[in-house]
């Protein structure tokens, strides 16, 4: 019943994924969402974040940014990164993850998406027929809306949660 928002990973944070070891498995692109995955909710881009994204071009990545947020967010996060971006992105619909990979010269089989909410950035990365990686939110300071669909989620990861254990004895 909840399989459809199962992430395909689910780790601690956006700063442990092993990105090297996902461009040696033919992965060619990243879309990230930023609030929350990157920076806390609202936050300029910081050191570590600046410093991920030079070693995923040192790497070879192309990178992308959506984000249901307006662009003045977006642009003041990314001010710093220099990334490509799409604001605005109406997640969980698949249009912009699709528009995000066609920016990048990437397609379904060789980008991950990365974020921090089940019912918008994995279930809609799942709708795209992307890999998708679930991080834990960096801070516990959100808008109200996202905070009542964290009660959800906790529902969700629970099974996930089980699902995994199971699969392990």
């Amino acid at each position: 019943m909840f399989e459809r928002f199962f992430p395909d990973e689910y780790v601690a944070s956006t700063y442990v994924i092993p990105f090297e070891k996902l461009y040696a498995e033919g992965y060619r692109g990243v879309i990230f969402d930023i609030d929350n995955t990157l920076v806390p909710h609202g936050a300029p881009a910081d050191e570590r974040a600046k410093k991920l994204f030079r070693r995923l071009n040192d790497i070879g990545f192309s990178s992308c940014l959506i984000s249901n947020n307006q662009e003045a967010r977006v642009k003041m996060f990314n001010r710093e990164i220099g990334t490509r971006y799409i604001y605005n992105a109406h997640k969980p619909l698949t249009k912009n993850y699709i528009k995000a990979m066609e920016i990048m010269g990437t397609d379904r089989t060789n980008t991950v998406f990365v974020g921090d909410q089940l019912f918008t950035d994995v279930w809609g990365a799942k709708k795209a027929g992307i890999r998708n990686i679930l991080v834990k939110p960096i801070h516990p300071k959100e808008e109200i809306q996202i905070v009542l669909k964290r009660y959800l989620e906790k529902v969700v990861l629970h099974f996930y949660k089980k699902g995994l254990k199971n699969k392990k004895d």
